[in-house]
């Protein structure tokens, strides 16, 4: 090679490395694929779904306004929908206003999205959303870059949080506020069919015992965080972060109701326990906030055991609330649920604080929730956990006796990186930090941060060693 060639060709190197992504982030075994700022938007949940040829990510926002520079108004934090087909460029599509007020009591934090509903229009594809905390909403996002509002399925509220919706059935699992009803509780579950989203049908009311209208006992069962169901079974976590119960109910005995009784979805505690297979409850320190089912899991060091080498679980994750650990260390939870009957937590998994000395760093430190995908890719062999200010972590799970962390992302900053403040003896103590607050997978490998203090979406994917547990090229 001529030396004139050889400074063209590093002249094209140099160009190509000035092309990727600039990523001063803290990262083993992942790297930053793309990134997209939301409009300095607060962001609480991602989902990416592939429609026709296009991938396209829906990201739920805390409450909050900004910005939009594709009206050139100030909207009140709602979801943003981006093409992400090119995953290091996203594409901003548009932005869906949500719900005046700050925090849970704006925006439209959660976000899922179905096509091929069996009652709706072949082709048509629609996405449920909360309004702040006041309501439940369909849209069409069939075009995404021209969503076109449906119904309101449910409103009145002064709750809700992750509702869950079966894309083969289209029955949905809306977590509202019941109190209203006499509830004694903020968050329980209203079961409706959106088969068809244009007529919503509602089904029942469920919670805990002891959370119905009418009954006693001091303290009530913290309220629902939300479900997630797989196969014939739904799994509820209740609590978030103290007083945990883990419930798993039988699926077509809730929906169809408890046959004794003459009224079968009345709220009576007869008829709320009638579904429950199992019940974890956890020690008060430590919540529900997502009960992961991940089941068939073969355990190969268990081959030499004549029986029970193929096993269930539940990854049950209690999240972190306070700022720089102003609380008890919260962890997940592997729970075997071999026998559904009787849950039985055998492991937990954690970010040793001194790896980063993540308590001095600022906002939360400690998990929030785990992916709730069932893509194959990731199915069974790793879960992806949202650490806050330790940003996202890989845990291989393939033996969940003993979960080992094989990799992790923590984002840099950025300017819309927004402060979070704590008193700490008599004193605020304010500091810039990352709160990677969900995450989610899709089916090409690729895994998205979204941010809670304004950093926006990140997109990465496994490298090294973590990579190849999953066979990806």
């Amino acid at each position: 090679m001529t030396w004139q060639r050889a400074l063209v060709a590093l002249g094209l190197a140099i160009v190509a490395i000035t092309a990727l992504p600039i990523d001063a982030a803290e990262h083993r075994d992942m790297r930053l694929v793309g990134h997209h700022g939301l409009q300095g938007r607060s962001a609480y949940q991602p989902l990416t779904v592939k429609q026709g040829a296009q991938w396209i990510a829906y990201v739920g926002h805390h409450g909050g306004e900004k910005m939009n520079p594709l009206t050139g108004r100030m909207e009140p934090n709602g979801t943003s929908i981006l093409d992400v087909t090119d995953a290091a460029h996203p594409k901003y599509l548009t932005h869906i206003p949500g719900e005046q007020g700050e925090g849970e009591a704006g925006g439209a934090q959660m976000v899922r999205v179905c096509e091929n509903l069996a009652a709706a229009p072949r082709g048509r594809v629609y996405m449920l959303r909360t309004l702040g905390n006041s309501a439940h909403q369909v849209w069409d996002v069939t075009e995404p870059v021209r969503p076109v509002f449906v119904k309101t399925v449910l409103d009145g509220l002064k709750a809700t949080h992750k509702n869950w919706w079966e894309c083969d059935t289209g029955i949905a699992y809306l977590v509202s506020d019941g109190r209203p009803q006499g509830w004694r509780t903020n968050r329980m579950t209203k079961i409706y069919d959106l088969s068809d989203p244009t007529a919503p049908r509602f089904i029942r009311d469920f919670g805990l015992a002891g959370q119905e209208p009418g009954s006693t006992g001091n303290p009530a069962p913290e309220g629902v965080h939300g479900p997630i169901v797989l196969r014939d079974r739904v799994y509820f976590a209740y609590g978030t972060s103290k007083g945990g119960v883990l419930q798993i109910v039988d699926r077509a005995k809730l929906l169809r109701g408890n046959p004794a009784a003459s009224a079968p979805f009345a709220p009576t505690v007869e008829n709320l326990v009638y579904p429950q297979i199992g019940r974890l409850d956890m020690q008060p320190a430590w919540g529900g906030h997502t009960s992961f089912p991940v089941l068939g899991v073969t355990l190969p060091d268990w081959a030499a055991n004549k029986d029970a080498r193929v096993r269930d679980f539940v990854v049950l994750v209690s999240e972190s609330i306070f700022n720089q650990c102003q609380e008890v260390r919260h962890l997940t939870f592997f729970v075997d649920i071999t026998d559904p009957s009787k849950p039985f937590s055998i492991s937990t998994y954690q970010v040793p604080e001194a790896t980063g000395e993540f308590c001095k760093r600022g906002g939360r430190f400690g998990p929030h929730s785990s992916h709730e995908s069932f893509t194959p890719l990731f199915y069974g062999k790793l879960v992806f956990l949202a650490y806050f200010n330790a940003g996202v972590r890989a845990v291989d799970m393939r033996d969940p006796y003993s979960p080992k962390e094989v990799a992790y992302y923590i984002p840099d900053t950025t300017p819309n990186t927004a402060q979070r403040c704590v008193k700490i003896a008599g004193r605020d103590e304010c500091k810039v930090a990352i709160q990677t607050n969900n995450v989610e997978v899709d089916d090409r490998g690729y895994i998205y941060l979204a941010d809670r203090a304004n950093t926006g979406l990140h997109i990465v994917e496994l490298t090294g060693a973590a990579r190849s547990i999953v066979n990806l090229p």
